[in-house]
């Protein structure tokens, strides 16, 4: 799946700094939306799968490529 309506990078950046710039993201997003992440650290793996359970977002996808990370998060309410 490669649908999402804005992306963040997020390279570079070392938790909890991947997590914070999402949840601002993320803010300005309409309910449905997809927020595209692109980071490097590789403890935003779990950072993310524990964000997207206590925001209520839905993780629809996260997947390592090389160095990088991806996570799709979808918005919901």
């Amino acid at each position: 799946m490669s649908n999402f309506d804005q992306e963040l990078d997020a390279t570079g950046l070392n938790c909890p700094l991947p997590i914070l710039r999402a949840k601002k993201a993320l803010a300005t997003l309409g309910g449905g939306q997809v927020l595209r992440v692109v980071a490097t650290d590789p403890g935003s793996v779990k950072d993310f799968d524990a964000f997207a359970k206590q925001t209520g977002n839905t993780l629809l996808e996260s997947r390592q490529e090389g160095n990088k990370y991806f996570f799709l998060i979808k918005k919901n309410g």
